[in-house]
């Protein structure tokens, strides 16, 4: 098997993966999931820079902006007030940061970027469980189950 199919057949188990994952997930966990691919794709973005290959580079370069508008898309407004306005701004931040990188080819707003993801992450996995229980339990009832 030649390398190429075999990097294809990985990248292939793990979109199945990540798709059957999301498929079971609650809220905080999708999120949570969004927060983990952003940052893998800037470390894989990291590589392919190291690598000579801008084409891969630009790529997982867009994945990941694609995946901060997908965690703003998700924002609450209403609910969050004035943190997810900061989240909005920060991630609109990231986005153009990363656009930047991009056209530089640089390192440091890859890490720069990838260290805000890992900082949102670990506050959003320190919300404790009985908060995000709650959560899905109003969910619940407001849905009418």
């Amino acid at each position: 098997m030649s390398y190429a199919a075999m990097n294809s057949g990985i990248d292939q188990y793990q979109q199945v993966g990540a798709y059957s994952g999301a498929a079971y997930a609650d809220p905080h966990r999708l999120i949570e999931m969004l927060l983990d691919g952003g940052i893998d794709r800037l470390a894989q973005a990291k590589g392919a820079l190291h690598q000579g290959d801008r084409a891969l580079k630009s790529q997982l370069i867009g994945k990941a902006i694609a995946i901060i508008d997908g965690l703003r898309g998700g924002l609450d407004r209403k609910a969050g007030g004035e943190l997810a306005q900061n989240l909005d701004e920060l991630y609109d931040y990231m986005q153009r940061r990363l656009v930047s990188a991009n056209a530089r080819n640089d390192e440091a707003i890859l890490d720069e970027v990838s260290k805000l993801l890992n900082e949102i992450r670990d506050a959003w996995q320190a919300i404790p469980a009985e908060l995000r229980d709650k959560e899905a339990a109003e969910r619940a009832a407001r849905s009418g189950r």
